[in-house]
């Protein structure tokens, strides 16, 4: 059974949560710190947000007409080979297949089972077995069917906003600090690309919906509203978070107590049963995340498996005839998320992933020229507005992560670059045998 053969079980909200809850994770409530103490001043911590959510709403809008024009299951690798030839699509999936997908969802699962044992009182070494336990069920949830998995993605999506709208709403209404010109109190040299940068890393992971396009309703009218949809709703909770915050800490504080500044400010707003019903709410978020994450990634070496670009192609291309969902691409991709857990330092893993996939993010922009070019015009489908800059917006914003990871992690970048080098080799063999 090939991918064609997918059920299409996924509507306009259930792909609108898969947005959403693939990229509000630990980082509304992890960066709020990072990025005040990075721009020196409230105000300008604020337009850092801003900035970022504009940069992440122009690649949105410029994917989501690439989307339009190429329904496909596999997402970010489908547009890559579509666009530039099966080579690029081969390198761009094999990043994504090998290191990427698996490092965020270890990463995630690490993170889940640190704050899990934290918030429960349970040994330190209980951690690593949470996360491998809660990643496991998530995989066994969506291995038994997609509609099982966005039914979990659309409740916990609804179950990570509540505690994000308590913050805001009493946070705007019960808080009395002023909440623009505060200075951060921090020592460190004042960099608003810095800033921009940490808040970016936190809009990543709106593209992943584009996996599961072969299993939506309506793949070419769907996928551009949830990408638009999902980023427009992720834009305006990260800026109201961050404005609630301020308005019930000062920027000072925020400052010095870290990932733990909105666990305080809601025990400032809500009492000591505050604090601890963020600290679940956070959990819950990067559960949600995590779900997001397991539901959309194995998509990836299924779409490669099914065009034969990938090792072992005969079993990874493999539909459940009953379940209806790619049961080995999934153990796939889990079993190296596991190994990845199990090594550990997950944060250098996924800075390692990002700095790789962002630079095909820069390939799948640029794609919109190119279609543009190649393709008949449809008035039907979507078209990007304020085309071609809304298009030059999200290249330059790739650009510039592109570049600071660079300057910033100068080893990270080599390792990315010599895990997609290590690609080539296998695209080879694999090609060679299909010739012979």
């Amino acid at each position: 059974m090939t991918n064609t053969q997918l059920k299409r079980s996924i509507g306009f909200i259930t792909a609108t949560a898969i947005v959403i809850g693939t990229v509000i994770g630990s980082g509304i409530f992890m960066k709020p710190a990072i990025v005040i103490g990075a721009t020196g001043n409230s105000t300008l911590a604020l337009l850092a947000w801003v900035i970022g959510g504009i940069i992440t709403l122009a690649s949105g809008l410029t994917i989501a007409e690439v989307s339009a024009k190429i329904p496909e299951t596999g997402g970010l690798y489908v547009y890559i080979e579509k666009v530039y030839g099966r080579f690029w699509g081969f390198l761009c999936g094999w990043v994504q297949t090998i290191i990427y997908g698996p490092a965020v969802i270890g990463a995630l699962g690490l993170y889940f089972g640190a704050l899990f044992a934290g918030i429960f009182a349970l040994p330190k070494e209980s951690e690593l077995w949470i996360g491998i336990i809660a990643v496991l069920f998530l995989s066994v949830i969506n291995m038994l069917g997609s509609q099982f998995g966005g039914i979990v993605q659309s409740v916990l999506t609804a179950a990570k906003l509540l505690p994000i709208f308590l913050i805001i709403i009493f946070g705007v209404v019960k808080g009395n600090v002023p909440i623009f010109g505060m200075d951060s109190g921090s020592s460190q040299a004042i960099s608003m690309g810095a800033a921009v940068l940490a808040t970016l890393w936190a809009y990543d992971g709106w593209m992943n919906v584009g996996f599961v396009a072969g299993e939506m309703k309506n793949p070419a009218k769907t996928l551009p509203k949830a990408i638009i949809t999902g980023i427009l709703i992720v834009m305006f909770a990260y800026v109201a978070v961050n404005v609630a915050l301020l308005h019930v800490l000062r920027a000072d504080e925020i400052v010095a107590l870290g990932p733990n500044a909105a666990s305080e400010a809601a025990t400032i707003l809500f009492g000591a049963f505050g604090g601890k019903l963020i600290a679940i709410g956070i959990l819950i978020s990067i559960f949600g995340c995590l779900n997001g994450k397991v539901l959309t990634f194995p998509r990836m070496p299924l779409a490669m498996a099914t065009d034969r670009l990938f090792p072992f192609s005969r079993y990874f291309s493999r539909i459940h005839p009953k379940w209806r969902t790619p049961v080995f691409a999934t153990l796939m991709q889990i079993t190296i998320a596991i190994v990845m857990m199990l090594l550990g330092n997950a944060d250098r893993l996924t800075d390692i992933a990002i700095f790789s996939v962002f630079l095909f993010y820069g390939f799948a922009f640029y794609a919109v020229f190119l279609l543009r070019k190649s393709s008949p015009s449809n008035e039907q489908l979507y078209r990007v507005p304020l085309y071609p800059f809304t298009p030059i917006v999200a290249l330059a914003g790739t650009a510039y992560i592109i570049m600071s990871t660079v300057l910033h992690a100068p080893l990270d970048t080599f390792l990315s670059i010599v895990v997609t080098l290590s690609g080539i080799p296998i695209y080879y063999i694999i090609t060679k045998k299909r010739q012979g």
